[in-house]
């Protein structure tokens, strides 16, 4: 297993490393074998959130007796000291551990700085010094924001959005992140499950040596796809370009990342699905958007009133309400070709 340091945290981390948002859709004890499988495999490092519900209490449960295998990183949505401390104290109750490697602003838009009067650049870098944690990060789907981060010289590590998808910008960001010996954490890295030629994938983030994808494996058989990778690593050649290039045109572009800015939703639309669910109409299974549970969600979409609410909050300048929309009439026109009309 690939180990390459993170930055200047001096923390070595594995490439493959493992996301742990879809943890949150396991059983517990499913979970644990997963991440226990993982480690197994030679996975060393685990990204977290204090927002992904109980992702960290089933991380705590995999790994309690064997901390010192791993590195684990969480992040905290806390807008001033008390709310931070809040969120550390449950972290570190939740992953049954007394410190953590990596400690990370969640989602920031506007990033803290010292004497910016919220006090959070201040509480995380005591953190630090206190030893409760061992490095300090921010995760951003702004592009500036990110980029500001790694100017800043006041983070140790920046994770933002980054696939094969990228744009040159976005590739600047990595390449500036390895010239200021930032950490660069990359999340997203199958843009949100829409990105379907996982080694094509692998290949392009492999080929940025700096660039720790967190991959969001949820069952056995894609962390054995992983681990496998990592052993036998993709050759870029004329058809792994030519499959990169055809992942671009079908789906590079303006498109829904499915980042949640725009949530909550006035109806109750969940729109990061919506807003994208043409493309995973057809590029994913598609008999499980016809479930009871898909169909609602469908119901709920088809009363968008397009007030821009959403798209005031989209980091991408798109508009979520029109895409939302426009895909409700493609999901009916879609169910009606494979037989099932009026489901709505």
């Amino acid at each position: 297993m690939e180990l390459i340091p993170l930055g200047k945290t001096g923390l070595n981390v594995t490439r493959p490393a493992f996301g742990a948002l879809p943890l949150q859709r396991l059983e517990r004890g499913e979970a644990v074998g997963l991440l226990r499988a993982a480690t197994d495999g030679g996975v060393n490092f685990f990204d977290t959130a204090r927002a992904y519900t109980d992702s960290e209490s089933k991380i705590g449960d995999a790994f309690e007796g064997m901390r010192g295998r791993v590195l684990i990183a969480t992040k905290t949505r806390g807008a001033n000291r008390a709310a931070i401390e809040s969120d550390l104290i449950k972290s570190l109750e939740a992953l049954k551990t007394d410190y953590l490697d990596l400690y990370q602003f969640h989602n920031i838009r506007e990033l803290p700085r010292p004497d910016d009067g919220t006090q959070r650049w201040e509480t995380m870098s005591e953190l630090k010094r206190k030893g409760v944690v061992r490095a300090v990060g921010i995760t951003s789907h702004s592009l500036e924001t990110a980029g500001e981060a790694a100017a800043s010289g006041l983070y140790d590590t920046v994770q933002f959005p980054f696939s094969l998808l990228a744009t040159g910008e976005e590739e600047k960001l990595v390449r500036l992140c390895r010239e200021k010996n930032i950490g660069f954490i990359a999340m997203k890295a199958l843009a949100g499950g829409l990105i379907t030629n996982i080694p094509a994938a692998f290949a392009y983030l492999q080929s940025f040596s700096n660039a720790v994808p967190i991959w969001g494996m949820q069952t056995k058989g894609e962390l054995a796809q992983f681990l496998q990778l990592a052993a036998s690593p993709p050759v870029p050649d004329a058809d792994m370009g030519k499959a990169i290039q055809a992942e671009r045109e079908a789906l590079g572009g303006r498109f829904c990342r499915g980042c949640g800015y725009c949530l909550p939703c006035p109806q109750g639309i969940y729109i990061p699905f919506v807003a994208r669910l043409d493309r995973l109409l057809r590029r994913s299974p598609w008999r499980q958007y016809a479930e009871k549970d898909w169909v609602e969600r469908m119901r709920a979409a088809k009363t968008c009133l397009l007030c821009g609410d959403c798209a005031a909050r989209c980091p991408y300048g798109l508009n979520p309400g029109e895409l939302v929309a426009a895909n409700v009439a493609d999901y009916e026109n879609f169910m009606r070709e494979q037989g099932l009309p009026d489901l709505l």
